[in-house]
């Protein structure tokens, strides 16, 4: 069976696309295929999300994971904005949400903790969707 391609993405990709692409890897391996890409890219992912991310799920996003472009993706067949309040381009895809969330940058870490349950609660909602043929894959 060919699992979806599911793209998570963000303006510079650098901390709520990332910490989904990291979630759905850890998460949903078995049921989709994560990416995440930006419109613009920053020299490193945001280091809070990296620290909390390898706190509380034990994934290492600096050594598996950086920011990228739109156009390195791949084709997809399911494409997930985080609520970044700018338009993003088209991408081509089955099917597309949004899952408008803050971004947690500048701010204390229980915005970061919060934002992270809201992204790992979305990864697993989008896997029983998948799952049970809800979703076109």
């Amino acid at each position: 069976m060919v699992l979806p391609q599911v793209a998570f993405i963000c303006v510079h990709n650098s901390c709520r696309s990332q910490i989904a692409e990291a979630l759905g890897r850890h998460l949903a391996a078995d049921v989709f295929i994560s990416y995440s890409a930006g419109t613009q890219t920053v020299p490193q992912i945001n280091p809070e999300a990296v620290r909390l991310v390898h706190e509380l799920y034990g994934i290492d996003m600096a050594a598996t994971q950086y920011s990228k472009l739109l156009s390195t993706l791949p084709p997809v067949d399911i494409v997930i904005t985080m609520g970044c309040n700018v338009h993003c381009p088209h991408l081509p895809c089955r099917y597309r949400a949004d899952w408008g969330l803050d971004d947690p940058t500048g701010k204390d870490e229980a915005a970061y903790r919060a934002t992270i349950a809201a992204i790992e609660q979305r990864i697993f909602q989008l896997k029983a969707r998948l799952s049970a043929g809800l979703i076109s894959r």
